[in-house]
């Protein structure tokens, strides 16, 4: 019972992430459909780059629904059905879909757990968890055949077909969606912060001088661990920047990968090149997922650890 309420609200949590796009994607939204026409209009050229703006499929009142909103809908809700039909009737000996989905939940929460201790696991393992899952199956969802390539365009004069607005994008490949993890982390992250070591904690955590001084040099240590915890401060503010970029561009990076070495081979070698760098893709939208997982986990417990009074992580 107690694996079907985590895994049931961490998937859920995935759905959540998903409606949170909608509130960056709006801005970024509203240019996609000039600039497609721009470059349909180039000159008669074919454009081969993936845009950074997301397309617009439609509009529901004041909510701009985009291609990669439509694949993370798409992906939370197979993860949220997955869960469901693992852990509709538990087996005391799992088999087929609940065996893996006890397997995979089990690994992350060891590993979580030998990192970060078990007191701090126990809170937070159903973001990290579902972080992981869930941005690993949107990388993986980008790499299906189709993905950014089925849509709507226009027929080029010496023949074929460009596609400007695609139906569906990699999802994490647009920065609304990256940088809502992030702030949806540090907001969790702040949460986390204050239950572990209350308000005045976090303050003292952040400016208070360490170790054993008297005098004069007491004095310079406050004066210096003041100016530290401001740095510090600034460090943390830019934390969901850092998390959404790098995630962002490394995905962003190797959809225009893919798309290059597609027309580099021309119309009949296209998918002998693209063969080692899509397997070279599949390992990168795992490992990105596990650094996202793993630095959000490290920045929760550089803040929760308390010295001398915390359970000690197995490295």
């Amino acid at each position: 019972m107690q694996f079907r309420f985590r895994l049931i609200l961490a998937v859920v949590f995935a759905l959540i992430v998903g409606w949170t796009t909608q509130v960056f994607a709006q801005e970024t939204a509203h240019g996609a459909g000039q600039e497609a026409a721009l470059e349909a209009g180039h000159g008669g050229e074919e454009h081969h780059t993936l845009p950074l703006k997301p397309a617009e499929l439609l509009h529901i009142g004041p909510f701009t629904i985009t291609n990669s909103m439509m694949v993370t809908w798409f992906v939370a809700v197979g993860i949220i059905l997955l869960a469901q039909l693992a852990t509709r009737k538990i087996k005391p000996v799992p088999t087929g879909l609940q065996n893996f989905w006890e397997w995979m939940v089990e690994s992350l929460h060891n590993f979580l757990e030998s990192m970060i201790g078990r007191d701090l696991v126990k809170k937070t393992f159903w973001f990290f968890a579902t972080v992981f899952i869930f941005i690993l199956c949107l990388n993986w969802f980008g790499l299906i055949p189709g993905v950014g390539t089925i849509g709507w365009g226009h027929h080029n004069p010496g023949g074929g077909f460009t596609v400007t607005r695609p139906l569906l994008r990699g999802a994490n490949a647009d920065l609304n969606l990256t940088f809502a993890m992030a702030c949806t982390f540090f907001v969790c992250w702040i949460v986390w912060a204050v239950q572990a070591n209350g308000v005045g904690g976090v303050i003292t955590h952040l400016f208070a001088p360490k170790g054993n001084t008297k005098g004069v040099l007491k004095l310079l240590m406050i004066f210096i661990f003041f100016i530290v915890g401001w740095l510090e401060i600034v460090s943390i503010l830019f934390r969901p920047i850092s998390l959404s970029f790098r995630l962002f561009g490394n995905v962003y990076a190797g959809e225009i990968m893919l798309e290059s070495m597609a027309v580099a081979g021309g119309q009949f070698f296209a998918w002998l090149i693209s063969i080692p760098f899509y397997f070279l893709e599949v390992l990168v939208g795992f490992v990105q997922a596990l650094v996202f997982m793993l630095l959000t986990a490290v920045f929760t417990l550089l803040i929760a650890s308390h010295e001398g009074g915390h359970e000690p992580a197995h490295h």
